[in-house]
């Protein structure tokens, strides 16, 4: 029995982008047994090892959902109405420890707050930074804070190019694109990292902070990328304020983008972090150009030639 409990590791938001790569990387492993949380078990039956109902805004769940786990993930969504991160991880903390789990592991985000002396308010990093204290103090046996980057799959996404007013298609944001600011990463190879991290607790169970990254890019450069593959992509840099208005959420977008080309997406420089954690993943992740080369669909022109 005691074989299982110290394989189980409970994957909270086991299907989102980032709980699911979790728990794909993990059953690659084969040293972990998956329990996925999520709000609704029976919509995903075939998520993990075992499938339980968990709801962090339901903390008499949680307890439950991790007994028995020697490890648990943990990601919350800001974007989701009615979040408050904070208090979300307090109560997956303190129901992980209650059930005696080993190594936690927080999918956290810079605090650019402290990072840019309080001149940008970006609460979807922030709120997540204000955790790391919270893991730290609980006393875990071994705990990682695991840090997502821009999702390459945001720009065919929430960030996918748009029509623009001149007729061209491409991007309009208020951001420098000759300044060198953005850690992307595919979002898919987050688990590897999250695994590494279970299965080597000595090197990586102490609190190092471990970034996914793929590519640091300027914007002008994520766009020669893709006109070279054939893509016809303009770009325009809008001021602050203009973006500001263009739809609900835009302002904090606008001063996200702000903190990037002021201090980059990661706040500093962080190329040790990212040697560990791809010593920890074992392996290299993916470059922009050949992500986009499998996953940006092909141009209009492209497609209308080959038929």
């Amino acid at each position: 029995m005691e074989r299982t409990n110290k394989n189980l590791i409970a994957v909270v938001g086991a299907t989102g982008q980032q709980g699911g790569a979790v728990v794909r990387a993990l059953q690659a492993n084969k040293q972990f047994k998956v329990r996925a949380l999520t709000r609704n078990p029976d919509e995903h039956p075939q998520v993990g090892d075992e499938i339980i109902k968990a709801d962090l805004n339901r903390p008499e769940t949680l307890k439950p959902a991790f007994e028995g786990a020697h490890g648990v993930f943990l990601v919350t969504n800001f974007w989701k109405g009615g979040t408050d991160e904070v208090d979300q991880a307090t109560a997956a903390v303190r129901a992980a420890k209650d059930a005696g789990v080993k190594h936690f592991v927080w999918s956290t985000l810079p605090d650019v707050e402290a990072i840019s002396g309080g001149k940008f308010y970006v609460p979807h990093f922030t709120g997540k930074a204000k955790v790391d204290r919270i893991v730290k103090e609980a006393g875990f046996a071994n705990h990682t804070f695991v840090i997502a980057p821009f999702y390459y799959q945001n720009l065919i996404g929430v960030l996918a190019p748009q029509k623009q007013t001149d007729g061209s298609v491409g991007w309009a944001l208020p951001l420098d694109p000759t300044v060198r600011s953005i850690h992307m990463g595919d979002i898919t190879e987050f688990g590897h990292i999250v695994a590494g991290a279970f299965a080597h607790p000595d090197q990586a169970g102490h609190g190092e902070y471990l970034p996914l990254v793929g590519d640091f890019m300027r914007f002008n450069e994520i766009v020669d990328t893709l006109n070279r593959q054939g893509h016809n992509f303009s770009f325009n840099q809008v001021p602050k304020e203009v973006f500001a208005g263009l739809f609900a959420g835009a302002a904090e977008i606008a001063e996200m983008f702000d903190y990037f080309q002021t201090h980059t997406y990661l706040g500093s420089d962080s190329r040790d972090q990212i040697a560990l954690a791809n010593k920890i993943a074992g392996r290299q992740p993916t470059k922009f150009s050949a992500w986009a080369r499998v996953n940006f669909p092909a141009p209009q022109n492209a497609q209308s030639a080959a038929r």
